[in-house]
């Protein structure tokens, strides 16, 4: 069950009966959420195999048409994607292999192999499945199916380094893009073009057989080329593109000089581009993105509506700079309590999304955990106000929390600790300011990821 596990300490907090109520009702909506999100209901409710029909979403598959079925991919959600697959097809897969974070428990598949690999850090073991999965594949032919899992973390969880990268050095440019406030997609196209699996390349190399992507999304607006960065789906980006990124952000210099290499080689096209819209390999690929974030949202909203509370949900579109996001968000907390606009209290505006934090100090926190505590500061002094913000997948940037959570109250009592809210904000430490408020969420690694969550809750 997906849940909060210190929900109760987190209500305790609030200092007043309308700071507890909001707290509560956040809480319960980030629940409703995180159930929305679950990739084993997901499935269930856009997969069913009747007979010797399959259904995927809109798409049907006549069974008797294929030798041979394949399951491969890799996220978060990866293992609970594979426990459902299996449990609707059984025997009459032949194989598979799926890439899943290490903390992932036993799953109860015999056909599909799971292997566990690192996460938000790729590593060897990630590298060796994604080979296995190649392997899988690229002797198929156009009577065989394959049946791709994909969902966030994928592209961590599925490297494999392009020409003479290194592991090493592949993740050093995503770290450096991480920290340098890049968008998802901008460091997804420069990903692509530094691997040999993603940016189309398993499509590429599985052709001529037919590809079922299950699309888990973790990116905003659920562009299919920027989830795991796409590695059965055409690449509209270039080497030009990931240059310039890199450029934009300082980070050409930083590169290692085998990275610069087969960029550059790669705007002379000496190399060849990732595949594009055009190639006859994507005329046998067909795409189902089973779950997002506008799914979660709604269920929030869902929820508030079914207590009483006003729902809005203002946009599953969201991004931006952290704490500029978390101003952003008291300022709509301001305007409803002297206006009345866009809603009246009682309400629950919810926004998902996913947030970038350009980091610049030398603290410990996440993207959720930063839009929180410069949400406090803005909400300072209210009552009945409470703002949460969470990663669904339940990790936080390098953290052990999903999110953190914030009342009108939050700043006395970091001020009663001696814990000043904006020098921690200066220095990127959220995760250390919340930790002295034991106003961290605790979700454990959720097995999902639909990207962000945040809701600001306003009582009477």
């Amino acid at each position: 069950m997906l849940g909060i596990k210190n929900r109760k300490t987190l209500i305790e907090n609030g200092r007043s009966r309308l700071d507890r109520k909001a707290r509560r009702l956040a809480l319960d909506a980030l629940e409703a959420a995180l159930k929305a999100a679950d990739p084993e209901e997901i499935v269930r409710s856009k997969v069913g195999v009747k007979g010797d029909l399959l259904t995927v979403g809109h798409y049907e598959f006549d069974l008797r048409k294929f030798q041979r079925i394949i399951i491969v991919g890799g996220g978060k959600a990866g293992g609970g994607m594979a426990e459902v697959l299996e449990s609707l097809l059984g025997s009459r897969i032949s194989d598979g292999i799926v890439n899943v974070p290490y903390e992932t428990g036993s799953l109860e598949t015999s056909l599909i192999k799971s292997h566990k690999a690192g996460h938000p850090i790729p590593d060897d073991s990630g590298m060796e499945g994604a080979k296995m999965m190649l392997e899988l594949v690229s002797h198929l032919e156009k009577d065989d199916l394959i049946i791709c899992l994909i969902s966030g973390g994928g592209s961590s969880l599925m490297p494999l380094p392009r020409g003479e990268i290194t592991l090493a050095e592949k993740c050093a440019v995503t770290d450096a893009l991480l920290k340098s406030g890049a968008t998802i997609n901008e460091i997804n196209t420069v990903r692509k073009h530094i691997s040999d699996f993603k940016g189309g390349w398993l499509a590429k190399k599985a052709y001529p057989a037919t590809i079922v992507n299950l699309v888990l999304s973790d990116v905003v607006g659920d562009p299919l080329e920027f989830i795991a960065s796409g590695p059965t789906v055409p690449d509209s980006t270039t080497f030009d593109n990931a240059v310039e990124i890199l450029r934009r952000y300082g980070l050409w210099e930083e590169l290692s000089q085998t990275v610069k290499t087969l960029l550059v080689e790669g705007q002379k096209g000496l190399i060849e581009e990732t595949p594009k819209v055009g190639d006859r390999v994507f005329k046998r690929v067909h795409n189902c993105v089973v779950g997002n974030n506008r799914s979660a949202t709604l269920a929030a909203c869902s929820q508030l509506r079914g207590v009483g509370v006003t729902p809005l949900l203002l946009t599953s579109s969201l991004e931006g700079e952290a704490r500029h996001v978390g101003t952003v968000l008291a300022s709509i907390a301001k305007e409803v309590d002297l206006s009345g606009n866009p809603l009246c209290r009682s309400c629950g505006i919810v926004a998902g999304g996913e947030a970038t934090v350009t980091v610049v100090g030398c603290g410990k926190g996440g993207r959720n955990q930063e839009i929180a505590l410069s949400s406090a500061l803005g909400i300072s002094g209210m009552d009945g106000v409470a703002v949460a913000s969470l990663g669904t997948d339940g990790i936080d940037g390098p953290t052990d929390a999903a999110g953190a959570l914030v009342d009108g109250k939050t700043i006395a009592r970091s001020e009663e600790c001696k814990v000043d809210a904006r020098t921690f904000l200066a220095e990127n430490d959220s995760y250390s300011f919340f930790s002295e408020l034991n106003d961290l969420i605790f979700t454990g690694p959720t097995g999902t990821n639909v990207n962000d969550i945040s809701m600001i809750i306003m009582v009477k």
